[in-house]
């Protein structure tokens, strides 16, 4: 595969940022010419970060260029901070990551590379912060997105947890309310994809989604309740556990492969490359 590392500056992230970019190869037996000046656009996977990782994480420790160049997909990983995938107004000059994604990310792979645009072809997934990041995504962009594939995390019961004594007494948790303008704010927010995904079902074509978890996952408790709230209203997610793994880069690798064969992405004939 072709890996393409852009930096270029954000209108919605004001400043510059990185993403990573995964591109077909060109068959040894195909000319460039022939190649290149085709006009195919191709499948597209944005491709999230966790919590303290940026645009390099999926390259450098999992094998996800392999599976990609497999399947002749294109593979976008940009960089998020720790942002949990939602705009910040009040930080530095503004960081919107959340309008970043849709309103810049997106048109710019669309247009300045071989990126199919349609819904069908395009797919969202993450590990644990951006597995959050891809529920955002999916829920309140479901006509964007043919497939979301959350890998150890889930939609969190904030009705609930943040009125819990001591919530705000967790660091992440007191700069997310404050940054949302307070706890009704957040509720009523884009992250809040616990309500979303409960206001949808059933009256919005959502893509497809896909949850998997290690069992020994400090997480696995979340993910348990979420699964059990979206059973019972009768959303459309297939969820898996996995025994012996907990929050760890092997159980991404393994459980990557398992969401794009759930996008129904097929892998291409490989042919003799010489």
């Amino acid at each position: 595969m072709a890996l393409v590392n852009l930096n270029f500056e954000s209108q919605y992230l004001n400043g510059n940022t990185e993403v990573s970019i995964i591109l077909p190869d060109k068959p040894r037996a195909t000319s460039p010419a022939e190649f290149y000046g085709s006009g195919a656009k191709y499948k597209v996977l944005y491709l999230l970060h966790g919590t303290f990782g940026d645009h390099s994480d999926w390259i450098r420790k999992s094998s996800v260029e392999l599976y990609a160049c497999e399947k002749d997909l294109i593979v976008v990983m940009p960089s998020a901070l720790n942002s949990n995938y939602v705009n910040w107004n009040d930080c530095m000059m503004g960081y919107h990551m959340f309008d970043y994604m849709t309103e810049e990310l997106m048109p710019l792979v669309q247009n300045w590379f071989p990126a199919s645009a349609r819904r069908e072809d395009n797919f969202v997934a993450g590990l644990s912060m951006g597995g959050g990041g891809t529920l955002i995504y999916a829920l309140n962009h479901p006509d964007k997105f043919a497939g979301a594939a959350v890998l150890s995390s889930a939609a969190r019961n904030y009705e609930r947890t943040l009125r819990e004594p001591g919530a705000l007494e967790n660091h992440r948790t007191a700069t997310s309310v404050q940054n949302a303008g307070g706890i009704e704010a957040l509720l009523a927010s884009p992250a809040n994809t616990w309500r979303l995904l409960g206001e949808k079902v059933g009256k919005v074509e959502l893509p497809r989604m896909y949850c998997a978890v290690g069992k020994n996952d400090f997480l696995y408790s979340w993910y348990q309740e979420f699964k059990e709230y979206a059973q019972s209203i009768g959303a459309d997610i297939t969820f898996e556990e996995y025994e012996g793994y907990t929050h760890e880069w092997r159980f991404w690798d393994l459980t990557i492969q398992k969401a794009l064969s759930f996008f129904g992405l097929d892998a291409k004939d490989q042919g003799n490359p010489f």
